[in-house]
This record gives structure tokens, C-alpha cells and sequence, in this order.
């Protein structure tokens, strides 16, 4: 086996985990094809995949919500966002199944998307972002909600409670606010608050991934083929039975009545009380 087949192998069996971060990487090489303008080691994306808090950009390109979502600044970007992915993964599906996965990955996405470009909108400046972290802290946070004091073995550190690392992280984003990447650490708070919200409210019986399943599985049936059922031609014989096979009939059932009577006769006052003609007819029949 190849390492190309091996690599088909680990996207065909990893999960929806496996199959994100897979995308992940493939939306980097694409941009190394297509968006790398020089060696300083830093992508110029389009106003057509990175989000933009500009209304006249995101207005007209509602989808770059979830493009962004699957685009990185450089290599260090995405290595440490693909890091923190897997981690979170792994976590977040020892109690959740892969719909929700998926579901809370572009859900929380979109959340935090549209809080960028809120906030950006209300502090009056323009700016961009790409990057998958808002909703990997969104898959974080949810699974330190569901359970905070799970204990996790980091190489250095030893174990730690889960809630002491997500708090970290959560820290890191409010001290760094006021740096040049503001957008991107808002972007961050807002997944994470998403993550928390959704285990709430799934608690409560609401699962928003729901909205995300129902919606792919409509697609997916739309463009499906229905199965053809194969046309079984069926042979019907109209023509009417013939008069004789009718006088047949007809024939038994009297015959068949005649000897019943003769039976009756029989079991009432015995054989010998037959008639002669009733006697030959019974012989008859008993051939």
C-alpha cells in the first residue's frame, strides 16, 4: 500500500474528526497553488473565501461565514489549529456522536463569523479573518462543559483537569483582545460561548446540530437517484371459462350431493334400504 492509499484509508475510517482536519489541510494546499503572492510565508485570500466585516463584501458572498472557516494565515497557523483539533475531537466524541461534531463545527463557525462582523461593524473599522479556530474552541469548550473534571495527561505538565486547560486558552484570548489580531481572538470567545451554549441547551433537549443534519440529508437526497423498481409485466388470462368446464362443475356438485344423500340413507336405515337404482349409482361412483 501507497502512502496515497494509506491516506485514503485513515479519511475513509477516521471519522468526521479525521475527515475535517483533512480538509483543513487540503484548503492550505489550495492555497499554496492559488493565494501565496510571495516567500514572506503569508497567504492573500480573496475577498471570496476570507470573511470580511465589511458590509459590502459579506453582503454579496453570505458563504464565506464557513469558508473561512477552512482556511489558514500560514503553515504555524494551521499546525497548531489541526493540533488542538484532534485533541479537542477525540474529547468531544467520547460523548457525542459525529453529527454533532459537524453540526457544532459550522454552526459555531457561522456564530462566530457573524459576531466578528458585528463587532468590527460597531467599533467602525474593516478588517478579515480566516482560520478554523473559533470553531475548534467551540468543540473545546463544549466537551470541558459536559465534563470539566475529566483528567487529561499532558507531557511536562503530567495530569490535569480538563476545565484548567480550556481556561487557559480562554485567558490567553481576553489578555491578547487588544493586539493586531483582535478579530480573530473575538472570533475565539464567540466559538467558545457557542460551545457553552450548546451543551446547555442540549441538556435542556435542544440540539442545534440538528438544523446542520436535517440540512445536509435534504441535499443529499435531492441529487440521490431513487432506487427504479424493475416492471414485472403480469399475464392475466381473460378469456371466460368454456360452458363445459362450467357443466363440469356443475356435474361434481350434483354427482357429489347424490352421494351424500345415499350416505345419510345409509347411516340412517342401512344399505339394505337402498333402492336398486341407488345401489348402481353408488357403484358407479366408487369406481
Amino acid at each position: 500500500m501507497n502512502i496515497l492509499d494509506d491516506l485514503k484509508l485513515q479519511y475513509k475510517l477516521g471519522g468526521i474528526a479525521m475527515q475535517v482536519i483533512y480538509w483543513n489541510i487540503a484548503c492550505f494546499l489550495i492555497s499554496l497553488v492559488f493565494f501565496w503572492p510571495n516567500f514572506a510565508g503569508a497567504f492573500a485570500y480573496p475577498n471570496w473565501l476570507a470573511l470580511s466585516s465589511d458590509p459590502q463584501v459579506f453582503l454579496f458572498k453570505p458563504w464565506t461565514f464557513l469558508t473561512y472557516a477552512f482556511f489558514h494565515f500560514d503553515f504555524l497557523h494551521l499546525l497548531f489549529n489541526m493540533m488542538v483539533l484532534n485533541f479537542a475531537s477525540n474529547l468531544f466524541l467520547t460523548f457525542f456522536n459525529q453529527k454533532q461534531y459537524l453540526g457544532l463545527y459550522l454552526l459555531s463557525a457561522l456564530f462566530a463569523g457573524v459576531v466578528f462582523v458585528l463587532s468590527f461593524y460597531v467599533l467602525g473599522t474593516s478588517a478579515s479573518i480566516v482560520g478554523a479556530s473559533a470553531a475548534i474552541m467551540a468543540i473545546l469548550v463544549a466537551a470541558t462543559t459536559y465534563f470539566p473534571l475529566m483528567n487529561v495527561r499532558l507531557f511536562l505538565f503530567g495530569n490535569v483537569k480538563l476545565w484548567h486547560i480550556t481556561a487557559v486558552i480562554l485567558i490567553l484570548d481576553l489578555v491578547q483582545l487588544r493586539s493586531g489580531n483582535m478579530g480573530g481572538h473575538i472570533s475565539h470567545l464567540a466559538g467558545a460561548f457557542f460551545g457553552f451554549a450548546y451543551i446547555k441547551l442540549l441538556q435542556n433537549g435542544t440540539d442545534l446540530s440538528i438544523i446542520v443534519s436535517r440540512t445536509l440529508d435534504f441535499f443529499a437526497n435531492l441529487f440521490r437517484k431513487s432506487p427504479t423498481t424493475p416492471f414485472t409485466k403480469v399475464h392475466k388470462n381473460y378469456k371466460k371459462p368454456t360452458e363445459k368446464t362450467s357443466s363440469r362443475i356443475v356435474t361434481k356438485d350434483k354427482t357429489q350431493q347424490q352421494i351424500d344423500e345415499i350416505l345419510d340413507k345409509i347411516s340412517q336405515s342401512g344399505y339394505d334400504c337402498l333402492t336398486k337404482e341407488e345401489k348402481e349409482f353408488l357403484f358407479k361412483a366408487g369406481k
